[in-house]
């Protein structure tokens, strides 16, 4: 892979991670609901799921994901499940003080981190996203230094992308110092996250 193919790849695949979409939406209502943490442990589960992804490439074992329809879903509707959950739950709580509100367990972000990775595994679009782009960037199956250069570049964007979501949402979320402007907040993100849960478990 040459460093023109290179620069192709983070250029299709930052736009790709950067784009409006269920990912990013979420990203920024758990910041803004819950602190910066919250929504950094959702971009992790997401970059998980995609690194996996990259993995299965790897071994050549993409179409085989592309094909597990089931496990697939399952993870999608469990991730979606979750998602709707806690979207209702901001409608339902009082909103706290935004000091509390940033003081979250390891357990809720550990459950971020798999509804982030759940949703992204059972994304159908994702293996069908490295079976159409890879066969540009290696031409070939994955050979261990292609593997480490493209994972580098994907976690690299993520940081960058996933970073800069937490940043301004948390920015946003700093200025939510009245209880009725963070409640109606809240409800926001808690839309978001509905939405968004509703979106994934539509997705065919």
């Amino acid at each position: 892979m040459d460093f023109s193919t290179w620069v192709a790849f983070t250029a299709a695949f930052f736009v790709f991670a950067a784009s409006p979409g269920p990912d990013n939406l979420t990203i920024i209502a758990r910041t803004v609901a819950q602190g910066a943490a919250s929504g950094i442990a959702y971009g992790l589960g997401t970059v998980s799921g995609i690194l996996i992804f990259l993995t299965l490439a790897a071994l050549g074992l993409s179409l085989l994901a592309a094909e597990m329809g089931m496990a697939m879903t399952v993870l999608r509707y469990a991730g979606a499940a979750y998602l709707v959950w806690m979207g209702l739950r901001l409608w339902m709580v009082p909103a706290p003080p935004p000091d509390v509100g940033t003081r979250r367990s390891g357990q809720g972000h550990l459950a971020g981190f798999a509804t982030g990775l759940a949703l992204n595994l059972g994304n159908p679009k994702m293996p069908l996203f490295y079976l159409a782009l890879l066969p540009h960037v290696v031409h070939a199956e994955l050979t261990l230094r292609q593997f480490a250069v493209l994972a580098t570049t994907i976690l690299g964007v993520e940081v960058i992308v996933i970073g800069g979501h937490v940043l301004l949402a948390a920015k946003a979320r700093g200025l939510l110092r009245v209880p009725a402007i963070l409640r109606r907040a809240n409800r926001v993100a808690g839309t978001v996250m509905i939405g968004t849960g509703v979106a994934a478990a539509a997705t065919r």
